[in-house]
């Protein structure tokens, strides 16, 4: 076993410590604390000292149930810390992760490292880790089924689980409910070897349920298998898991139909093949738990002023109670015929479900894969939403005014906004309107532009937003001669969006295409009141935008040295942004640089595609950035 006794002295042409450029701010621009300055200094040192050692002598001629020292005598902080500050450098190996698989660890990220995910590191994991409460191998292609059930069935203690785009299969979400009763948070997206009905054993019934589970994401799962059951899978989740607060799964809007009409004929063949019980018993015994959970809500002086409507109540929930029991498969058919539907019973049944699923709601915050043909559905049994995922089909008359009428449910609560439309932007207009203006996020995919589509007035429908996301479908009409002038700056006209932090502005372009076609001149207005009146910026990306960036940013360079009366904000433009992609931009290499100088925190700058910018000019930048110690990275093709 290695013990790591003493520190291997480098050779004499390295002899010494690295000295570290540019490290004196994180990554996200802010200054780093004396922690994370010293560990910036431990992964400069280890790379020639332990990984070294263990991967030369040790790493593949050997296994090691644990590695002592030095690094399992640090908190287990420290070591996430560390990890996290390896993948930020891109420099985690599979070397320095078996050094740093240590029994403190509680959180250990890989999603950025799929291909570190092999079936020998997992039985590492399960070996060492075994207080893991967060574990996240989204893409880890090499970890079979069978692997991460071994694995999970070590860690006991998980709370939060994503095994995005992995081997997953029902098998593994069956270990996940027997063996991990504390897992709050479960990714499966783009599980293709997990049809929907695979996600019918977290609801319990055939297998422990997960008590705690209040998020679930589920999107893109199965190769088409089950394409049909995705509602009633949903249906079934929705009513058996009643903490869920986040859900991402296609057909959920349509589940949410079926609940609300309590229409579940179509649901049968599922639940009778699963060997689960139909989902108007679970239905029931979802109206049963909610009722009995707002009795014992009331206050003692409620109870005695419906004493009396109490006893009729109790005497129907007692018919109820008995007929459920006789209806384990649900109502008679002699019911459904007598009722046209699923309740039976005629006007008595319909009594019933009325006493039974009055003010049924659920207690989803955030969803995603909803049609916006359902938003009715949802917005009934979903009333405590703040935020929304949409997908718009383009066949459907009237889009945006019924987008409009169903966000309007939850005017003045919902803060996030993701809407696939494949329309005209100036139809989203009502829509936003309709959320009050107090959306923080907003993303707009698919959308269909024109050089007259009002930027502006979609800006000042939203006011608060931090994040501002729209991938769009640029004009096809060429206007290269369209006035370009920009009005002036006027903080009465101009929108400012004070809290904005994400920025991203990108168009569908032709490939082939080496110029981005300036069709819609009018657009850099927007560009210019985005840019200049949103000090709190981190991250911008301009792709491919139909419009004149070498001005704008030049102006903004300006007001970055000199006050303007003109500037909307109090705070010079640019001066938190790390993130910046100008691709298939207009921008030269004097703006560029100019960047580099005005925005000290600039970590990263994307110049893919930019025509006036050359592989001398790249260079150039690069030497620029060298002379002056400044850690950035500069992508050019």
């Amino acid at each position: 076993m290695p013990l790591f006794r003493a520190v291997i002295e480098p050779s004499a042409g390295k002899r010494g410590v690295r000295k570290i450029k540019g490290r004196e701010r994180k990554e996200d621009g802010h200054p780093a604390s004396l922690t994370r300055l010293c560990l910036w200094n431990l992964v400069e040192n280890m790379k020639e000292v332990w990984v070294k050692d263990y991967a030369d002598n040790y790493m593949d001629q050997y296994v090691f149930r644990y590695i002592m020292g030095p690094f399992n005598l640090l908190p287990g902080e420290l070591v996430e810390e560390l990890l996290s500050v390896l993948s930020f450098r891109r420099e985690l190996s599979r070397a320095a992760l078996h050094l740093l698989l240590v029994p403190q660890l509680r959180a250990l990220s890989l999603g950025g490292y799929p291909a570190l995910v092999t079936p020998s590191l997992c039985t590492l994991i399960g070996t060492r880790c075994q207080g893991l409460q967060s574990m996240d191998l989204s893409g880890a292609q090499q970890a079979s089924a069978r692997v991460l059930c071994d694995l999970l069935g070590c860690l006991p203690s998980l709370g939060s689980l994503s095994l995005a785009g992995t081997p997953c299969d029902r098998s593994v979400l069956a270990t996940v409910a027997r063996l991990c009763p504390t897992v709050r948070h479960l990714d499966v997206s783009r599980c293709h070897l997990l049809p929907p009905a695979g996600l019918l054993c977290l609801g319990g019934f055939s297998s422990r349920p997960l008590p705690r589970l209040c998020s679930l994401l589920a999107l893109d799962v199965g190769f088409g298998e089950g394409d049909g059951e995705g509602a009633a899978t949903a249906a079934f989740l929705l009513l058996t898991l009643p903490r869920l607060e986040r859900l991402a799964m296609e057909g959920l809007g349509e589940a949410c139909g079926l609940i609300r009409s309590r229409d579940f004929v179509g649901t049968e063949e599922l639940t009778t093949r699963e060997g689960l019980p139909s989902l108007w018993k679970v239905w029931m015994e979802r109206g049963l738990d909610e009722r009995a959970a707002d009795t014992g809500r009331r206050s003692g002086a409620e109870e005695e002023e419906e004493e009396e409507e109490e006893e009729e109540e109790n005497v129907s929930f007692s018919c109820d109670r008995v007929w459920r029991g006789n209806e384990a498969e649900g109502p008679s058919e002699t019911g459904r015929h007598d009722d046209g539907g699923v309740g039976g019973g005629g006007m008595k049944g319909r009594e019933k479900e009325g006493s039974l699923g009055k003010g049924l709601t659920l207690h989803l915050r955030e969803v995603q894969g909803v049609a916006a043909r359902t938003l009715a559905s949802v917005s009934q049994l979903c009333p405590k939403l703040h935020s929304i995922s949409l997908d718009c089909e383009e066949e459907e008359p009237n889009q945006g005014s019924r987008l409009a009428a169903g966000l309007s449910r939850w005017a003045g609560q919902l803060r996030k906004l993701a809407v696939h439309f494949p329309l005209p932007l100036d139809e989203v207009l009502p829509a936003l309107h309709a959320t009050g203006g107090y959306l923080v996020s907003l993303t707009l995919e698919g959308v269909k532009t024109s050089p007259h589509t009002p930027m502006m007035e979609l800006l000042h429908a939203c006011p608060r937003l931090r994040s501002f996301i729209v991938h769009a479908e640029p004009p096809f009409s060429h206007q290269e001669h369209e006035d370009e002038e920009v009005e002036e700056d006027n903080p009465r006209n101009i929108p400012c969006l004070p809290q904005l932090a994400s920025l991203s502005l990108n168009f569908s372009f032709d490939q082939p295409q080496i110029k981005t076609a300036m069709s819609w001149r009018s657009l850099r207005g927007a560009v210019w009141c985005l840019m200049s009146g949103s000090p709190l910026l981190e991250t911008v990306s301009l792709v491919a935008v139909p419009c004149p960036l070498e001005p704008v940013f030049q102006r903004l360079l300006s007001h970055c040295t000199s006050a303007s009366p003109g500037v909307p904000c109090p705070t010079p433009p640019l001066q938190k942004l790390v993130h910046l992609n100008l691709g298939r931009s207009d921008v030269s290499m004097e703006t560029a640089s100019g960047l580099m100088t005005a925005c000290r925190h600039l970590s990263s700058m994307d110049l893919s595609g930019c025509w006036a910018v050359s592989l001398d000019n790249w260079r150039q930048l690069q030497r620029t950035a060298t002379r002056r110690r400044q850690c950035i990275t500069i992508t050019w093709t």
